[in-house]
């Protein structure tokens, strides 16, 4: 079992929001320990020497050694939970691992050859990763750092999968024993940017809608005029009436 990592635990007895954040403000994180059949134990981790490790890719997709006290336990980090607003850990959960137990986890997808691919190098291409890492399933002694998707022999309108991944012997795709298999990555033409309407192009409209309003206004005098006309007609058929009588 390949250990990458070490971190020094001590065992605590406390729990509860308060009892969190008075050990934040000492200076440690709190932290969990589950799996392999035991009980989960309460853990506190000093927070200056964890905080440089979940920066590391690797911390996620490695075993790490836990020693509290003369005890040594195989671990991976399950989640880590940061501060909204600060660059400090809230919490972290981590699993014991068994050398005789699968385990799951997410592995980082390393691509290589973009530059290379004749898609991008003499087709005008442009790549879209669709997926950043993949959830995997082993046994501890056979998981890998990360996975790695060459593309160097992608052209443009190319897509990979996750059956284009080739994964070490006893390593296996959890999306693909699910019956899933989503793109991971594609070469595909950039896309071209509208251009933005021009000065003299927007004042058109501007003019249209000046030149409709006197428009309008003009129907309605000579809508006045035909009423004054309507009215004159019918005073000329009255008098016209009255003199036959």
């Amino acid at each position: 079992m390949r250990i990458a990592f070490e971190l020094s635990a001590e065992p605590r007895n406390d729990q509860g929001k308060g009892a969190s954040r008075r050990l934040r403000q000492s200076g440690k994180v709190p932290a969990i320990l589950y799996g392999a059949h035991a009980e989960p134990v309460r853990l506190s981790l000093e927070h200056h020497k964890l905080l440089p490790l979940v920066a590391d890719e690797k911390f996620y997709s490695s075993i790490i050694s836990v020693n509290v006290g003369a005890q040594k336990q195989p671990v991976i980090v399950k989640d880590v939970q940061m501060h909204p607003a600060r660059n400090a850990i809230v919490h972290l959960d981590l699993q014991r691992v068994l050398e005789n137990e699968k385990i799951r986890l997410h592995l980082p997808i390393h691509f290589k050859g973009e530059a290379a691919a004749p898609g991008i190098k003499t087709q005008g291409g442009v790549v879209s990763h669709h997926m950043a890492d993949m959830e995997v399933v082993c046994l501890p002694k056979d998981l890998p750092e990360y996975i790695e998707l060459d593309l160097s022999a992608m052209n443009l309108n190319d897509s990979l999968y996750l059956t284009d991944i080739k994964v070490p012997a006893g390593v296996t795709i959890s999306a693909l024993a699910h019956g899933a298999n989503p793109p991971v990555v594609s070469i595909h033409a950039p896309r071209v940017a509208e251009p933005e309407p021009t000065a003299e192009a927007a004042a058109v409209p501007a003019e249209g809608a000046v030149a409709a309003a006197p428009a309008e206004g003009a129907a309605a005098p000579a809508a006045d005029a035909k009423k004054e006309e309507g009215k004159k007609d019918a005073g000329k058929d009255a008098k016209k009436e009255g003199g036959k009588k």
